[in-house]
C-alpha cells in the first residue's frame, strides 16, 4: 500500500546501500575493525544489509549490533509516563573499534545524539561515523552523516517514510505530505 510519492524504489535504494557499502570499506581501510550498529527499528534491517553488502565485497564479516535508545532520547515526557526499556543486542567490545551507527532518516539529529550517549556508554570508540538512508534535512543539532544514500531536502510538513521488508513487506522510500 502506497501513502505518499515513491522517491526510492527497490532498485535505488539497493544501489544506495551498495554505495553506502563501498564508501565505508573505502574510508575504512582496516575494515576488521569496523562494527556497525544499527539504530531500532528500521535502520536495524538497513545495518544488516551494509554488514552483508561488506562481507560480499571485502570478504570481511563485520561485528553488528542493535541500539534502542529510547531511554536516551531528550523527548522522553513527550513520548509518555512511563518509558519502555528495551534491551540494546550489542555483545561485543566497541573500545578501539570504528563503530559506524546506521539509521534511515536523519532530520533534527536528536536521535543520533540519542545514540551517541548510548553508544559511548557501551566503551570508547577510536572513532563513530553515521551512515543515513536518506537525510531530509532540518537539523536542530550540529550532527551530519559520514555517509548519506540520498539528500532529500523536505518541508516540515513532509515525513520521509523508509520502508524495509521486515516491518512493511517492501522496499521502498516515499515522501508523505502531511498537511
Amino acid at each position: 500500500m502506497s501513502c505518499g510519492k515513491v522517491i526510492l524504489d527497490t532498485g535505488a535504494v539497493e544501489r544506495a546501500l551498495v554505495r553506502l557499502s563501498h564508501e565505508i570499506i573505502e574510508r575504512n581501510a582496516d575494515c576488521e575493525s569496523i562494527c556497525i550498529i544499527g539504530i531500532r527499528r528500521r535502520g536495524v534491517p538497513l545495518a544488516r544489509r551494509i554488514a552483508d553488502n561488506i562481507m560480499r565485497f571485502s570478504n570481511i564479516r563485520v561485528t553488528l549490533g542493535e541500539l534502542d535508545i529510547s531511554l536516551y532520547r531528550d523527548d522522553l515526557t513527550d513520548i509518555g509516563n512511563q518509558p519502555r526499556l528495551n534491551s540494546a543486542s550489542i555483545d561485543f567490545d566497541i573500545t578501539g573499534k570504528n563503530v559506524i551507527i546506521v539509521d534511515d532518516v536523519l532530520y533534527t539529529g536528536r536521535t543520533v545524539r540519542a545514540a551517541l550517549d548510548a553508544v559511548m556508554d557501551l566503551g570508547r570508540p577510536a572513532c563513530i561515523q553515521l551512515a543515513v538512508l536518506i537525510d531530509r534535512g532540518h537539523r536542530e543539532l550540529p550532527i551530519r552523516g559520514d555517509y548519506v544514500g540520498k539528500n532529500v531536502p523536505t518541508s516540515r510538513s513532509e515525513m520521509i517514510m523508509v520502508k524495509v521488508p521486515e516491518f512493511d513487506g517492501e522496499t521502498a522510500v516515499e515522501l508523505v505530505n502531511l498537511g
